[in-house]
């Protein structure tokens, strides 16, 4: 039974489960980075060169809509059969656990990855603080995944998922998004780092609240 197993061994196998599916069908990784990069080099085509503001805002638009295609996966093509075996195997909690931590190191390195493409066909803003830009990309990463996974739960519950999806998670993104450009932008203009402590400590607990907020209500959901 699920409650004789601790829920760190849980955790640990269903992340090494996410990896092996993975790793075997390679399609899904790949089309999220084929879309970044066509979507890069389009604005690439556009724009050419643009101001420090708009590189800021651009990147971030992009990746939201990549974690979106990247992370929809984590119930919305889950069988009814293996969710099932999945319920006799595992608790609930450790299953949107392990989704969740599986989808923030999958984004944190997709994110890595188009931040680097990205520099390098928009040259990089002059004077941009870049340990303080990467924290902005962990937080946001982490934040994508929290969000949408739990969206993606929910949408998986339901029919026409995908389009349920995008609806639901769009009023709780937008404004991380806002405070997530703002932190990125003090980043780029070379701020002190103590001006960007409140938008880091908001999205910290943004995170926090989401993560609760799942491991209470996915329960729920695995029931039905």
């Amino acid at each position: 039974m699920p409650q004789d197993i601790p829920i760190a061994h849980q955790v640990k196998y269903l992340i090494k489960k996410e990896i092996q599916l993975e790793w075997r069908s390679k399609y899904a990784l790949n089309g999220v980075l084929l879309y970044v990069v066509s979507t890069v080099f389009v604005c690439f085509m556009s724009f050419v060169t643009m101001p420090d503001i708009t590189w800021n805002a651009l990147f971030w638009i992009i990746m939201l809509f990549a974690s979106i295609n990247a992370i929809a996966k984590s119930f919305l093509q889950e069988s009814k059969g293996r969710q099932l075996y999945l319920y006799t195997l595992v608790s609930p909690e450790a299953l949107i656990l392990a989704k969740t931590l599986y989808n923030m190191v999958l984004m944190t390195g997709l994110t890595l990855i188009a931040l680097l493409f990205y520099s390098i066909v928009f040259e990089a803003p002059k004077g941009v603080d870049f340990p303080m830009y990467f924290v902005a990309v962990l937080l946001g990463s982490m934040s994508f995944a929290s969000i949408f996974t739990m969206v993606s739960a929910i949408a998986s519950k339901a029919g026409n998922g995908g389009m349920l999806m995008a609806i639901l998670s769009f009023p709780v993104i937008i404004p991380v998004l806002i405070v997530l450009i703002k932190l990125a932008k003090n980043a780029i203009d070379g701020l002190d780092r103590s001006v960007s402590l409140d938008e880091i400590g908001l999205l910290i607990v943004i995170n926090i609240m989401v993560m609760a907020t799942s491991l209470i209500l996915f329960p729920y959901l695995w029931k039905d």
